[in-house]
């Protein structure tokens, strides 16, 4: 399993905006497309309504590597460089057992 945090912060509301249509328009498709994508999560930030944050995970690094590698993915990249003011990435390592634990108890 391999998983991220993104945020990216926006300089105003016209990019915000922008970016909200931009992430509507990706989101279904990398559902729809990415078997190895296993969650794609995107949030507003409570007390920064000018930041967005996706959590991620993949089954691994390559399906990573192949949802990076995607036309779609990569020109909704493109676009939303020159969007945002910021961006952190953060990799995260699963800690306790990689499987996690659901609603119904461990997975």
């Amino acid at each position: 399993m391999f998983a991220i945090v993104v945020r990216f912060d926006l300089p105003d509301e016209a990019a915000a905006a922008r970016f909200d249509a931009l992430v509507a328009e990706i989101v279904p498709d990398i559902h729809a497309q990415e078997p190895g994508t296993l969650v794609y999560t995107t949030h507003r930030v409570d007390d920064a309504p000018l930041s967005r944050l996706f959590y991620e995970v993949y089954r691994d690094r390559a399906a990573h590597a192949a949802h990076e590698a995607r036309a779609e993915v990569a020109a909704f990249l493109d676009e939303v460089r020159t969007l945002v003011s910021a961006v952190r990435v953060e990799h995260l390592v699963p800690e306790h057992g990689a499987e996690g634990i659901t609603a119904d108890g461990p997975a």
